[in-house]
């Protein structure tokens, strides 16, 4: 069953273990990074992985994969626990910065191996967990009641 290959791929990221992550992807994987660009292939997704690697030393907790009816298509709801270790070009200073960050994520699988990852959490929040409040962001909408 499908929902397996999902759960390896989050127990492999947990352990460091990227090149198990790796093979549980397509060679054409499909990757939407949070705010970002989308990558296709597994070379681009092993080169950022590596950039993460670099910057940011992170943990994926209370991790619920979810299916539709297909088998094809899940989402994951989890929390991210992490330390900034070093720079990520635009953001600000790193310097050992803890955070703990909700997210979710969209995955497809065929064949056998996932296609498409596409992965959101709030980066305004992340933003300002890493800056100590000094981050400027736009706010969001005034709550309504």
């Amino acid at each position: 069953m499908s929902i397996q290959i999902i759960e390896a791929y989050y127990r492999a990221f947990n352990s460091g273990d990227f090149a198990g992550m790796l093979a549980l992807l397509a060679p054409d994987v499909v990757h939407d990074i949070n705010q970002g660009m989308r990558e296709v292939g597994k070379d681009a997704f092993e080169q950022f992985l590596n950039r993460m690697n670099a910057s940011y030393s992170e943990t994926l907790s209370d991790i619920v994969v979810m299916s539709d009816s297909t088998g094809k298509r899940f989402s994951a709801e989890l929390m991210v626990d992490g330390v900034y270790l070093k720079a990520d070009p635009g953001f600000p200073e790193a310097r050992g910065q803890r955070y703990r960050l909700p997210a979710g994520a969209f995955l497809e699988v065929q064949n056998g191996l996932i296609t498409r990852v596409t992965t959101y959490y709030n980066l305004a929040d992340w933003l300002l967990q890493v800056s100590d409040g000094q981050w400027s962001v736009r706010p969001g909408p005034a709550p309504t009641e």
